[in-house]
């Protein structure tokens, strides 16, 4: 799959390495004359790429019927830097099989992206891509490869799904048997980590949590130390600290609605 594949250019170069792609592009004059792009310079591929007129953030298995099954799909893209962090993010919880990436990205976006625990730049989408795999930066482009070069530069991200039965898949990451209630919990709980970044867990959670000794206790259940503050948080301590939130659910020491919020 492509997002943003515009006039073609990369397009091409992937085609050429023998693919069959879809490339999902949401500018209509954009999206009709791509076809005709590859048709010109590269007629034999005609048949391997398939135009899909959409935009990526509403795009589904359901309306792109060739990555609704169970084989594994890589993403290949020079992303909208704007809009990035939530196509990527999107397409993981949409698409299980959505093995991998490779994109361009603005390279702030990308040392978040891959940013690990304990780091100024390590935030909510961090610790929510580490909670569908790893990713690392593996390129540095300069702006004056662009015409017109930008203000900004550039950078690659590769990213690897966890499989299903990895002992490193952090909660049931890879499946949806629970319909993503799991990981709606862990990620409802990284925002409001994040909320208030400066403030300690204790104190930034004490709103969702239904004041500060419910924070306190949920914090103390799943190991954590209370006066930690979200950004030393790993994925797999938001995923203890859900945990620990759906068993004082079920003692009926949270109440759902609490943590609903």
């Amino acid at each position: 799959m492509e997002v943003g594949p515009g006039l073609g250019s990369l397009t091409l170069a992937i085609l050429e390495t023998g693919a069959t792609m879809t490339a999902v592009e949401i500018d209509p004059p954009l999206a009709e004359r791509l076809p005709g792009t590859v048709a010109e310079f590269m007629p034999e591929a005609t048949s391997r790429l398939t135009v899909v007129n959409r935009d990526a953030l509403t795009v589904t298995p359901e309306n792109v019927p060739d990555f609704n099954g169970d084989t594994s799909f890589t993403l290949v893209a020079n992303l909208p830097y704007n809009v990035a962090t939530p196509i990527l993010l999107t397409l993981l919880e949409r698409f299980d099989n959505l093995g991998s990436f490779l994109v361009m990205v603005q390279k702030e976006v990308a040392d978040r992206l891959a940013a690990k625990p304990g780091s100024k730049i390590y935030g909510t989408p961090s610790v929510k891509l580490a909670w569908y795999g790893t990713a690392e930066r593996v390129g540095t482009i300069g702006r004056n490869v662009f015409w017109p070069a930008p203000n900004v530069d550039s950078a690659l991200v590769r990213f690897t799904r966890y499989q299903a039965d990895d002992p490193a898949a952090p909660g049931a990451s890879n499946s949806t048997a629970d319909g993503g209630a799991q990981r709606e919990l862990v990620f409802r709980l990284i925002d409001a980590a994040f909320g208030q970044r400066r403030k300690t867990l204790r104190a930034a959670l004490k709103n969702w949590a239904g004041g500060p000794e419910a924070s306190e206790a949920l914090l103390s259940a799943a190991g954590i130390d209370p006066t930690r503050r979200g950004e030393t948080l790993s994925i797999d301590e938001f995923v203890e600290l859900g945990r620990a939130v759906i068993d004082a659910r079920g003692r009926g020491a949270l109440a759902p609605s609490t943590v609903a919020r």
